[in-house]
């Protein structure tokens, strides 16, 4: 099974890759739509999505987001055809130690965005922190670690994005948001971007075929 949403996002996210690459991504979409709709288990999806990231190297920036994706879309769609303890089982504990190093911090802010969409409310950067990661709390001290570079320059909110872009661009190499910085605060900033708005987040993104497709990602699934 393959989730609306998910299946949009792939779509968005190829189209924007493919706009600012000179490489053309969209003739994939109906291949990652086959393998996110696929009856197989889990592992073997991972599997299959990885082959065609192996077997077009053009793409593998792309590789993580969209196993968060994949990971995404099982939580929503694949989930249902199981036994309804099926994520405390020892066979999930199992697949998440094997794919522990998978993935990106996307996958906590689509969940997010998808408990927005439940719950009828409006995503936002301080909610986001405070209600959802709870970054405040002690026992979350490993999301503040992470997410310290947002906490510390949730000014930019009140920016141009010419700013968020000095401050990504001075990340350190080793911070676990260096490459989602830019996206992630350009989509808080602006949750429904116009087509104007859109241009100037191009012309000042760091990878702008990755910036962009993972920002069409993040507006896809609002």
């Amino acid at each position: 099974m393959i989730d609306s949403k998910v299946e949009s996002a792939i779509e968005a996210a190829l189209t924007a890759f493919s706009k600012y690459s000179s490489f053309d991504a969209t003739p994939f979409s109906s291949v990652i739509d086959e393998v996110f709709d696929s009856e197989e288990d889990f592992m073997s999806k991972v599997a299959m999505l990885d082959e065609v990231f192996d077997d077009f190297p053009q793409l593998e920036v792309l590789r993580e987001v969209f196993f968060d994706l994949l990971l995404v879309n099982f939580f929503s769609a694949d989930v249902k055809k199981l036994e309804e303890d099926y994520l405390d089982t020892p066979e999930w504990e199992a697949i998440e130690e094997e794919t522990i190093d998978r993935g990106t911090e996307l996958l906590n802010l689509l969940l997010y965005l998808n408990e927005c969409e439940d719950e009828d409310i409006e995503p936002g950067l301080e909610d986001y922190l405070k209600e959802f990661l709870l970054v405040d709390e002690d026992e979350f001290q490993d999301e503040y670690r992470i997410y310290e570079p947002v906490i510390a320059h949730q000014v930019l909110m009140e920016s141009p994005v010419a700013e968020i872009t000095k401050v990504a661009n001075k990340l350190p190499d080793d911070s676990e948001l260096k490459e989602l910085f830019y996206p992630i605060m350009c989509f808080f900033h602006n949750t429904e971007p116009t087509e104007e708005a859109k241009n100037s987040i191009a012309d000042n993104a760091i990878e702008v075929e990755f910036d962009m497709a993972v920002l069409e990602i993040l507006i896809s699934f609002k």
